[in-house]
């Protein structure tokens, strides 16, 4: 009963901008620290990004700060991953995860989720 669903992926152009969502059910998603994920094919699992609680605090690695965008509408149970300027070593599955009682920041990849969804692939090709 308690999931997280990815959606919005796809073949997407080089230079492109669109929009991941991660839609909660089952759970309270305002108690959670969200965090977004890639995993590209023979590479482990990196963090990209993360999203606070009550604060709406944000966080992002080197790989995507300045062209991602982490957003929350918890009164719709949604999170929102904004891409912009897409390059081929983009592509990979993306996954959500949340965890409680944590807060937003360098460290929260270090840890394991409460909840992942089962990841959405983005493919960046011509």
């Amino acid at each position: 009963q308690v999931q997280l669903v990815e959606s919005g992926g796809g073949l997407v152009q080089p230079g492109s901008a669109p929009t991941l969502s991660c839609v909660a059910s089952g759970f309270n998603l305002d108690r959670y620290t969200i965090g977004w994920f890639r995993q590209a094919p023979g590479k482990e699992r990196e963090g990209l990004s993360c999203i606070g609680t009550s604060d709406g605090a944000t966080y992002y690695t080197e790989a995507v700060k300045g062209r991602f965008t982490v957003s929350r509408d918890n009164a719709n149970y949604t999170v929102y991953l904004q891409m912009n300027s897409l390059k081929s070593e983009d592509t990979a599955v993306y996954y959500c995860g949340a965890r409680a009682k944590t807060d937003c920041g360098r460290h929260y990849f270090n840890f394991d989720m409460d909840y992942w969804g089962k990841g959405a692939l983005v493919t960046v090709s011509s």
